[in-house]
């Protein structure tokens, strides 16, 4: 059987990267070939908003709101030096409209997520891959992936005499890795966690809090030497789940039913919620070990979702990582297709961008680790997470660096570091730490920018199908990324360094340009200030007589905040 793509796997990865490509190439001939009959259930319910932005492109979001799937509105935490509740909410939880469902991707679900049931969830996928002409077999085990040198020449069936051969070849086959194993791709384990993961679900679980009907927050609780999960992902059904040092779980002489319930009866809040619950018994484990691919494409192959790597699920990264490298692995094959950008360049725009992703989410675990008491110093630690970037710096320094936005180049056009803002991260570092973190952009009042020794490269923008060039400044492994709102104050500053009229003038700017949120528009643009700043790209000044800029300390920031609900269970 010969095709143009043949995707492994048809998780969340596989069905994003046949439904996009049969989007925007109907003439493709994509198969998609699963091992296992759907619906099964599978571990990572909890998504992040990247990811719906991701399934309204693949025009599948509609049907997954009709699942009636949770909302997510964000997390409740308890973590780090306080035995205190904490929540991170993409969205106040007072600042929720109760909408009829299903309802629509606009106005305020454009920032919020979904729990799911993965049974339910990647099911809803993989069918809609179907739809939209992917030959999807399930049930269809690949046994053996043939290769002549880096390039794969046919893959071998179960039961089937003729095997599949295809233009490019999708590795979507999660842990199993079957293209990175038969390449013999190596893997990096930048990190010191090794953990497991433990889980069952329950009917009738208490909700931990309910916004309106259906809005919610997953409660992640730390017992000190583990940590423990609690998603509703239906109206009736919850994932409850431990991840423990593996070091740990074999001192205790436990077996993992023991250490399980042990757990869930020490965590008052999770007993709580479980009271009247009923377990369906059907304990599952994971090795939960963080780690990367050496590469993630060769001459006629991809790597895309876990296949790639894996980071703690202490961020809910897992399905955001696979769904946004199978929109990344569908853009490659459609702009190689067309022949009009350097090859070359397309595979390490993915190669490159994905695996510091992966990187980035190891690391930030790791800290949140750090502050939990895994790792002895958060400062020194600090610095091991900057050295994962090619940064030298102090442990000083590097507490700086991290706790004003060390990843803020990572997401094009925005001031973000992972789900986090710039804000955000501050008030994470200032939290786990406990000494006060300050805004750099709050001590000046004129800035300039400062290109001096930089040079001029091509980083790669994606919309609508097309892979595009974009102009970025790199100087010193430090990416100035010229788009977004980033071109907005990098152009304004051209024109204007006192303080209050650059940020007057990127207000009109973006205002022009359709953003009519004023509130949001500032703290943007204080963002990447701060990150242009940090980054020496801007160099601040001090004019005697003329106000600084002031930007609102992290504690204040509304939607990171002490818990304060009122339903909840204790």
């Amino acid at each position: 059987m010969k095709c143009d793509v043949a995707i492994i796997g048809g998780g969340p990865a596989g069905s994003t990267v046949g439904s996009l490509l049969r989007k925007y190439n109907p003439k493709l001939d994509v198969v998609i070939l699963e091992r296992d009959k759907f619906p099964r259930d599978h571990v990572g319910e909890s998504q992040l908003p990247a990811i719906c932005e991701v399934l309204d492109e693949m025009g599948v979001w509609d049907k997954v709101e009709a699942a009636n799937f949770p909302i997510k509105i964000g997390a409740t935490y308890r973590w780090g030096r306080t035995l205190d509740l904490w929540d991170f909410e993409f969205l106040a939880g007072e600042d929720f409209i109760e909408r009829e469902r299903p309802g629509k991707y606009t106005g305020q679900r454009k920032g919020l997520a979904f729990q799911v049931d993965r049974s339910i969830y990647d099911k809803i996928l993989l069918n809609h891959a179907k739809t939209l002409g992917c030959d999807v077999r399930e049930g269809t085990k690949v046994t053996k992936v043939a290769r002549e040198g880096d390039r794969i020449t046919h893959l071998d069936i179960e039961g089937q005499g003729e095997p599949v051969e295809a233009r490019y070849y999708v590795d979507c086959s999660g842990e199993s890795g079957l293209i990175r194993r038969t390449l013999e791709v190596e893997c990096d384990y930048p990190t010191k966690l090794r953990n497991i993961a433990i889980w069952d679900y329950y009917q009738d679980a208490e909700w931990a809090v309910k916004i309106g009907d259906d809005g919610t927050r997953i409660q992640v609780m730390s017992l000190g030497w583990g940590w423990i999960w609690f998603i509703q992902i239906t109206a009736t059904r919850t994932s409850v789940g431990l991840v423990v040092p593996a070091e740990y779980y074999k001192q205790s002489g436990k077996t993992t039913e023991q250490i399980y319930l042990d757990a869930l009866s020490e965590e008052p809040r999770i007993a709580g919620l479980l009271k009247n619950a009923r377990r369906e018994g059907q304990l599952h484990t994971t090795r939960d070990w963080s780690f990367i691919a050496e590469r993630l494409v060769g001459e006629n192959w991809f790597l895309a979702g876990d296949s790639c790597g894996f980071a703690d699920p202490i961020l809910s990264a897992g399905m955001t990582l696979a769904h946004t490298a199978g929109r990344r692995v569908a853009y490659a094959i459609l702009e190689l297709d067309r022949n009009q950008q350097d090859a070359r360049w397309i595979k390490e725009q993915y190669d490159t961008w994905h695996r510091r992703q992966i990187g980035h989410h190891i690391r930030f675990a790791d800290y949140w680790y750090s502050a939990n008491g895994i790792f002895s110093d958060v400062k020194e630690y600090c610095s091991e997470i900057a050295a994962s970037v090619g940064l030298k710096l102090t442990a000083e320094e590097a507490f700086r660096w991290l706790s004003t936005g060390g990843f803020t180049s990572e997401v094009p056009g925005r001031a973000r570091a992972l789900t986090y803002s710039l804000g955000g991260v501050k008030f994470i570092t200032q939290l786990f730490s406990g000494d006060k973190v300050s805004w750099e952009v709050s001590k000046y009042n004129r800035f300039r920018v400062d290109t001096a020794g930089s040079t001029r490269k091509r980083y790669a923008s994606m919309q609508n199908g097309r892979i595009d060039p974009i102009t970025c400044l790199v100087r010193d492994d430090r990416v100035l990324p010229l788009e977004g709102v980033f071109l907005v104050v990098y152009e304004s500053l051209q024109r204007e360094s006192d303080g209050e009229k650059l940020v007057n003038r990127c207000l009109a700017v973006l205002h022009h340009r359709g953003i009519q949120n004023a509130q949001a528009s500032y703290l943007a643009i204080l963002e990447v200030l701060e990150a242009m700043i940090l980054d020496g790209w801007v160099k601040p000044e001090v004019v005697l007589g003329r106000p600084t800029l002031r930007m609102e300390t992290p504690e204040e920031m509304r939607t990171m905040h002490p818990n304060r609900d009122n339903t909840v269970v204790n």
